[in-house]
């Protein structure tokens, strides 16, 4: 059945025509009301009987005061959203339309909105990059080097503004300071000892680049992780430097050997120069007495040459006849030669020598009789062996006159 047939008693689908019915409100009606709700809260303009088209429209009135309020929401949150907070590892780089304004230090700060740009920046964070290349040496040999670099943003405002991509730029300035250094160095500087004076002038270079480009970043340490030949050849290297280091072990043997034998040899040898310097002293002491001895020796003699002549002769043969345990006599007036048995004499003179020094100690009286005569024993030894020849003499002189 159509909305609009006389079985509907004049209601429309809507609701109008019986406001009496349970449906639901008309939309005009909900559109009044809520014109008039918003006109009762800023203000309603014009009536009943003086509105604009149907005399029941109403419209917006905005005040002085309700202008005044939305100004003063917007601008206090406008000044809330300038505030903003640097941390202590951090510095901000404020831009106003643009342009470098100033650089700013940790705290609470505050920036116009809309109008500053602030840009927050890590000062004091350690960034790394890894670079890795295969190069060429001064010696004209292939390596593989891989290196970190450590570094910090020293300058903020240069970071930012000074150098479009930093990191980018810091990449290719790593590569030429790398290259640079290694196809300066040769092979075994690159791989073995040389890796820390390197990996330091890889630093020196490559702090110099980013000054010359005003980057803003400062570089605290170049490792160099790892160095070594390419892969196809690494056994030929390998094998070169066990070479090498079996070179410098035999090396440190052969130091060791000399720091033990030169010392010794040199001991050896300042031992011979102060024997021979010892040597020499002595002789030369000797040879001085021995002339100074002549020289009295000659003194005496010409005061009393028969004398002094005498005295030489005595001892010279006392001298001999100590030294000496046997003496053969040749006697003159015979064939004979008389045999003096001397060592058989001073054992037997040992026991008179020992009863006339009972009175000395035990050590003189061992010594008296192991190690020889007195001069005094000697010249009674002497004189009893006179005697004993001249009384032989006397019975071959007697034999031979009875003949």
């Amino acid at each position: 059945m159509a909305w609009n047939e006389p079985g509907n008693n004049g209601r429309d689908p809507w609701g109008g025509g019986n406001r009496n019915d349970q449906g639901p409100p008309d939309l005009d009606e909900v559109l009044k009301k809520l014109q008039q709700s918003l006109g009762g809260l800023f203000g309603k303009s014009g009536g009943s009987g003086g509105g604009s088209d149907s005399g029941d429209g109403s419209g917006f009135n905005f005040s002085g005061k309700t202008v005044g309020v939305f100004a003063l929401i917007a601008l206090v949150a406008y000044g809330a959203l300038g505030l903003y907070k640097i941390d202590e590892q951090e510095r901000a780089v404020v831009l106003r339309f643009g342009q470098f304004l100033e650089t700013k230090t940790p705290g609470l700060r505050w920036n116009a909105p809309l109008i500053d740009e602030v840009n927050k920046v890590n000062v004091t964070r350690v960034r790394t990059h890894t670079s890795q290349g295969v190069m060429l040496t001064e010696d004209e040999n292939i390596v593989d080097v891989t290196l970190a670099v450590q570094y910090v943003i020293s300058n903020p405002q240069d970071f930012l503004l000074n150098v479009r991509q930093p990191e980018v730029t810091l990449t290719h300035a790593t590569d030429s300071a790398i290259r640079h250094v290694v196809g300066s160095a040769e092979m075994t500087a690159v791989i073995s000892e040389g890796r820390e004076a390197l990996g330091g002038d890889v630093q020196r270079r490559l702090q110099e680049y980013l000054d010359n480009y005003v980057a803003g970043l400062r570089v605290v340490k170049v490792n160099l992780e790892n160095s070594q030949p390419p892969s196809q050849v690494q056994a030929a290297f390998d094998d070169v430097i066990k070479a090498r280091e079996d070179e410098q072990r035999l090396k440190n043997q052969a130091e060791a050997y000399s720091n033990g034998v030169i010392p010794e040899a040199r001991g050896r040898a300042q031992r011979v120069l102060e024997e021979a310097n010892a040597y020499r002293e002595q002789v030369v002491a000797q040879a001085q007495g021995e002339a100074d001895r002549f020289l009295k020796l000659l003194a005496e003699y010409r005061k009393a040459p028969d004398v002094t002549r005498q005295r030489l002769y005595i001892d010279a043969v006392q001298e001999v006849m100590q030294r000496s345990s046997k003496v053969m006599v040749d006697v003159d007036s015979g064939s004979n030669i008389m045999y003096l048995p001397l060592d058989r004499i001073a054992s037997q003179a040992a026991p008179s020598i020992a009863n006339q020094s009972r009175g000395s100690s035990s050590l003189a009286t061992v010594q008296q009789a192991a190690g020889g005569m007195t001069p005094g024993d000697i010249r009674s030894l002497t004189d009893q062996v006179i005697q004993e020849i001249r009384s032989r003499q006397t019975d071959d002189s007697q034999r031979g006159s009875i003949r």
